[in-house]
C-alpha cells in the first residue's frame, strides 16, 4: 500500500503541468517543492537532531548569492552551482563549529546571530551583493540541452531534484547514521557512554542540511531570477521553522504538508483575504492547540482514532444482527 501511495503521488505531482490551469498555478507548484526541499533540510536538525536552527536562511542566501554573483562574472552554470554548492557546506560547517558548542537555547542563539551577521554583509557588502537592490540571475540553465525558460519545463526539473532530495532524506533516516542521530536526539549521554561521537554526527548532520539548503537557494534563485537581502532574513528563516513545526517535524511528510500550506497562503489566498497574514497565524494557533505534533502525525492520529471508534460501533451490529 505504501509503495502504491508513493506511485500516485509521483504521478500526480509529475502531471500537474497537465491539469492544473494556468502557469501560475505552476510557479506555485514550483514554490511549494522549492519550499519542501529547504524544509525538509532543517527538518533533519528540528526533527531528527533536537537542534532548533534560526539562522537556515542565510545558508539559502550563500547558495543563492554564489550562484547569482558566479553567473554575472562571466562564469557557466556548471561552474557557478559546483562554487555555491561548495561555499554554502563551508559556511555551515563554520557555522556548526561555533554553534554546536552548547545546544537548545544556546543554539538557537547562535544560529540567529550568524544569520544576522550574513544578512548584514548582504545588506552592506554594496560592491558583491548590490545592497538591498539585489542581483539578478542571467539565464537559467538548459540541462541536457532542454531549456528551463517555461513554467512548465522549470518544474518538472525541480520535481526531480525534490524527488531526490526526498529519497536522499529517507536513505539517510533509515541508514544506520539516521538511527544513532535519533539517538543524539533523545539520549545524548548514553549515546557518548556508548561510544558514539555526539558532536560528530550532529556535525555531519549539519553539513547534510546545509548541501540542501544549498540546493534549495539555487532553485530559489533560478526561480525568481533575482536574490536579495530579504531572501537571509530573519523573517524567512522564521518562516521555515514555521514549516517544519506546522507539517510535522521528525517526519518526512510533514515539511512538505508545512511548505505546501505556507506557500499557498502566501500566494493563492492572499489574493482572496485581505489579512492573510491573520489567517495563517490562526492557521499555526489551530495546529498547536488540535494537532500539537503537526498536520501530518495529528491527522494520522485522529484517522487511527476514528476507524477504532467505527471498530466499536460495528461490533454491536454485527451481534445483534447474529
Amino acid at each position: 500500500m505504501r509503495r502504491l501511495a508513493i506511485a500516485i503521488a509521483v504521478f500526480v505531482l509529475a502531471t500537474v503541468p497537465f491539469w492544473v490551469s494556468g502557469s501560475f498555478y505552476v510557479n506555485v507548484a514550483s514554490q511549494i517543492l522549492i519550499g519542501a526541499i529547504f524544509a525538509l533540510s532543517l527538518n533533519l536538525l528540528v526533527g531528527y537532531a533536537g537542534l532548533i536552527s534560526l539562522g537556515h536562511a542565510a545558508l539559502l542566501g550563500v547558495a543563492a548569492y554564489g550562484v547569482a554573483i558566479i553567473l554575472n562574472a562571466g562564469f557557466g552554470h556548471v561552474a557557478a552551482i559546483i562554487i555555491a554548492l561548495a561555499a554554502t557546506v563551508a559556511v555551515t560547517a563554520i557555522f556548526a563549529i561555533l554553534a554546536l558548542r552548547t545546544t537548545g537555547i544556546g543554539f538557537i542563539m547562535i544560529t540567529l546571530a550568524l544569520g544576522q551577521i550574513l544578512w548584514g554583509l548582504a545588506y552592506r557588502w554594496i560592491d558583491l551583493t548590490n545592497g538591498d537592490n539585489g542581483l539578478s540571475a542571467s539565464s537559467r540553465p538548459a540541462p541536457l540541452g532542454i531549456s528551463l525558460a517555461s513554467a512548465n519545463a522549470f518544474y518538472e526539473a525541480t520535481l526531480v531534484v525534490f524527488l531526490l532530495a526526498v529519497f536522499a532524506m529517507a536513505a539517510l533516516i533509515q541508514s544506520p547514521f539516521g538511527a544513532s542521530l535519533r539517538g543524539t536526539r533523545d539520549q545524548p549521554r548514553r549515546m557518548t557512554a556508548l561510544g558514539y561521537d555526539v558532536w560528530t554526527i550532529r556535525f555531519l548532520t549539519c553539513l547534510y542540511s546545509g548541501f540542501w539548503s544549498g540546493v534549495a537557494g539555487i532553485l530559489f534563485l533560478y526561480y525568481n531570477e533575482f536574490v536579495s537581502p530579504h531572501a537571509m532574513a530573519l523573517s524567512a528563516s522564521a518562516e521555515v521553522l514555521l514549516m517544519v513545526i506546522s507539517g510535522g517535524s521528525g517526519t518526512l511528510l510533514g515539511p512538505i504538508a508545512g511548505a505546501a500550506l505556507v506557500v499557498i497562503m502566501k500566494n493563492v489566498a492572499s489574493a482572496y483575504i485581505e489579512r492573510w497574514n491573520f489567517a495563517l497565524g490562526t492557521i499555526f494557533v489551530v495546529i498547536v492547540l488540535f494537532m500539537p505534533e503537526g498536520i501530518v502525525p495529528g491527522t494520522v492520529r485522529l484517522a487511527r482514532r476514528l476507524w477504532a471508534l467505527r471498530k466499536r460501533t460495528d461490533i454491536p451490529v454485527a451481534e445483534s444482527g447474529q
